[in-house]
């Protein structure tokens, strides 16, 4: 039987259910909801553990110190034996990066060879010595390291820093010059598919030898990983 007792009852029940509804569409509309938390993560979870995200924010932010007194002799005679095995770093990169490799003089110098992807333009590249299209690049730029710390290191460790195959590539050679000495602010490699691993190698390397990046710096690696929140250091 219908009584006025069960209307009142009902409408009570209505009217508590609409609060509750309310209130779910205020909150999932609210400013904010499911944005980017400082450090990477997302609703509040920080970026996972052992990712190019989660190490950005352990880099030193400063501002960067003057160029005054940089030479690239600062770091060592270029492409020196660092490992001891007898071949310059430069070789060991090429040999490392290149494919179909063939030696001037059986296992060391390279004479030809083919940069199969570029990572900064994507394309095929051919090697061959004395006029060659392909430069061995430094992932994080002697000079901009110098600007971020590297002016107060020993003449050792800037020798080890300048031959560390983690800060190495075999890259198309008029696309680095065009790089320069840029941090991740100022640039970044034409190929977006290899934006993540390119900023990934810079974070690994800086984080290695303590060399601090511009909040400007920073933040543009925040942008590029915020695509890729999974990636790995090298």
């Amino acid at each position: 039987m219908f009584t006025q007792r069960t209307y009142r009852t009902r409408r009570r029940t209505l009217a508590a259910t609409a609060l509750v509804a309310a209130a779910l569409v205020t909150t999932a509309c609210s400013p904010g909801t499911g944005t980017p938390e400082p450090g990477g993560g997302s609703g509040g979870r920080p970026a996972a553990r052992g990712t190019a995200l989660a190490a950005v924010d352990t880099l030193t932010v400063k501002g960067r110190a003057p160029r005054t007194g940089y030479e690239r002799e600062k770091f060592g005679r270029a492409w020196v034996d660092v490992d001891g095995n007898g071949c310059g770093t430069r070789d060991d990169i090429l040999k490392r990066d290149l494919t179909g490799v063939r030696f001037t003089d059986g296992r060391c110098k390279v004479a030809s060879g083919t940069l199969a992807e570029d990572p900064y333009t994507g394309a095929a590249i051919s090697y061959a010595r004395g006029r060659s299209k392909v430069d061995i690049d430094h992932v994080v730029a002697l000079s901009d390291a110098w600007q971020k710390g590297a002016q107060k290191w020993d003449g050792e460790t800037r020798r080890r820093f300048a031959n560390d195959p983690l800060n190495l590539l075999a890259v198309d050679a008029s696309t680095n010059r065009r790089k320069s000495d840029g941090d991740a602010a100022t640039w970044l490699p034409p190929n977006r598919a290899y934006r993540c691993d390119y900023v990934a190698r810079q974070i690994a390397v800086k984080k290695k030898y303590g060399v601090w990046v511009t909040k400007g710096e920073r933040d543009a690696m925040k942008r590029v990983l915020a695509a890729c929140p999974q990636q790995k250091l090298p």
